[in-house]
């Protein structure tokens, strides 16, 4: 499932730039945002933090439903 909220933190930002920022590749972030990798609780904090936002509000729907596995 691809993760909407993910790209549309990353807005104007490429993904280079983002991966860079998160000390991951970018093929790493491209895979997380298609929902074919699940980052690690460590780098799911990161990636909260960078764009801001609570790790809940990223990957995890309304209905509380972890959208990883939905």
């Amino acid at each position: 499932m691809l993760r909407k909220v993910l790209i549309e933190c990353r807005g104007e930002r490429t993904r280079p730039e983002v991966a860079k920022d998160l000390s991951i590749t970018p093929q790493m972030l491209g895979a997380i945002e298609r929902g074919d990798r699940t980052p690690s609780l460590q780098l799911a904090k990161k990636i909260a933090d960078y764009y801001e936002k609570s790790i809940d509000e990223i990957f995890f729907n309304s209905k509380g439903h972890n959208l990883f596995l939905d």
